[in-house]
C-alpha cells in the first residue's frame, strides 16, 4: 500500500491568505504568526475538501498539529489491509443477484464500485471540487455580498456568473476560490 498523499492546507487571517502548501509548512507558519501576537487564530482549510481544520498550536512532540476529537474505534474487517466491514441494505432480488456472482457478494460489489468510479471519475471530481469550494466559501465569505448568488452559480456550473458575483470580494479569497473550483468547471466548459 502506498502512503497517503501529503495534505495541502491554506491559512487565512481574515480575508488575507497567510500560508499555503504542505501541512507541516502551513502549521509552522501559523504558529510563527500567532506566537505571542495575541491575534485571533487564523482559519486553516484543507485544500482537498475545503473543510476548516482545528489546529493545535502548542509546540512539542506530544501535541498533535491537528486536533482530533474522535477516538479511534477498532472495527470489524481486516484493518491491516484497509478492509472495513459496514452494513449494506439491499432488496432480496439484489442479494440473490449478488449471490450468483463469481466470488460472492463482496467481490461483485467491489467490482461494480471500481467500474462506477472509473466511468464517473470526471463527474465525481467536479462534484467534489464544487463541494470543497462551497465549504471554504461558506466559512470565509458567507457574509459577503453576492454569496447566495455565487453559490447558486457554482452548483449550476455557470463559471461566468460565479466570477461576476465574487468579483468584488477580497483578492486572496477570490484567488483561492478559483483554485478550489478549477475542477468544478472542467466538465461544464
Amino acid at each position: 500500500m502506498s502512503p497517503p498523499p501529503e495534505t495541502h492546507l491554506t491559512a487565512f487571517a481574515g480575508f488575507q491568505r497567510i500560508a499555503s502548501g504542505p501541512r507541516a509548512k502551513v502549521i509552522a507558519q501559523v504558529r510563527k504568526q500567532c506566537a505571542g501576537s495575541g491575534q485571533v487564530q487564523p482559519f486553516v482549510f484543507d485544500d482537498s475538501t475545503g473543510e476548516r481544520l482545528d489546529i493545535d498550536l502548542r509546540e512539542g512532540e506530544g501535541a498533535p498539529a491537528i486536533a482530533n476529537d474522535e477516538p479511534s474505534a477498532r472495527g470489524v474487517g481486516r484493518p491491516k489491509l484497509g478492509v472495513v466491514a459496514r452494513e449494506v441494505t439491499l432488496l432480496p432480488r439484489h442479494w440473490e443477484w449478488l449471490g450468483r456472482q463469481p466470488g460472492g457478494a463482496s467481490v461483485a460489489l467491489r467490482r461494480l464500485i471500481d467500474e462506477a468510479r472509473h466511468v464517473h471519475a470526471d463527474r465525481d471530481a467536479q462534484r467534489a471540487a464544487r463541494e470543497a469550494t462551497y465549504r471554504f466559501m461558506t466559512v470565509i465569505a458567507g457574509d459577503l455580498s453576492g454569496f447566495e448568488e455565487a453559490a447558486r452559480a457554482l452548483f449550476a456550473g455557470d463559471r461566468a456568473r460565479f466570477d461576476a458575483h465574487i468579483a468584488n470580494w477580497p483578492e486572496d479569497v477570490r484567488a483561492h476560490l478559483h483554485k478550489l473550483a478549477t475542477a468544478a468547471w472542467s466538465a461544464a466548459a
